[in-house]
């Protein structure tokens, strides 16, 4: 599957219909995937793919609803639009609610179906920017040790440099060297930063 491209990925057991939207899709020159079942497009799915995916509701197998669990719990990343000719006020909600985007009744225009599908992607390019800056911000605080970690949440808790030697049983300048090297390592410019890049990094919540 080509996975450096954005890539709207189809997903509908009618061959018509995937037909159809695949068409109205590429018009825009954006490129797409199109695939038979929820489970098809699991097993082709790679965590690199960017873009974002429309889903039939109705679907023999593993309906819509169910392949949004599943990429829920795969932490699959593409943001969702549902697509279908049966759509109710709760199962839209409910939809809505697991993360969809959008939920789109058949038929559907071809200006409706891009009016939804370019913020979709727009989304997914936020939240591949934000994964990656959760990346750094954790790669970043991996390379503190632990001592290192201990000086930076008391110092992100608010505690002076003297109250913080105390508590660790260190002197007033080895905690100035450790909060040097944290700032360093970190690339934190001022402790406002720092806690910047702590919670990105799941070591606040």
């Amino acid at each position: 599957m080509n996975t450096a491209v954005a890539t709207v990925f189809i997903i509908d057991d009618d061959p018509a219909v995937r037909d159809s939207l695949s068409m109205m899709i590429e018009q825009e020159g954006i490129t797409v995937k199109a695939f038979e079942s929820g489970q098809t497009f699991l097993e082709a799915y790679q965590q690199e793919c960017r873009g974002c995916a429309v889903i039939d509701v109705r679907m023999p197998g593993m309906d819509g609803l169910q392949l949004q669990k599943e990429m829920v719990n795969r932490k699959v990343l593409l943001p969702i639009i549902f697509l279908t000719g049966h759509g109710d006020i709760p199962m839209s909600v409910g939809a809505i609610k697991l993360g969809a985007v959008d939920f789109l009744t058949k038929p559907i225009t071809r200006e409706k179906l891009l009016a939804a599908i370019r913020p979709a992607l727009r989304e997914s390019e936020k939240i591949i920017a934000q994964v990656a800056s959760t990346e750094e911000a954790k790669s970043l605080l991996a390379s503190l040790t632990e001592r290192e970690h201990e000086v930076m949440a008391l110092a992100l808790a608010g505690f002076p440099n003297k109250e913080i030697a105390r508590r660790l049983g260190i002197s007033h300048r080895t905690v100035e060297i450790h909060k040097s090297k944290i700032m360093h390592k970190t690339g934190a410019i001022n402790l406002l930063d720092l806690a910047s890049i702590a919670h990105e990094g799941g070591f606040l919540a």
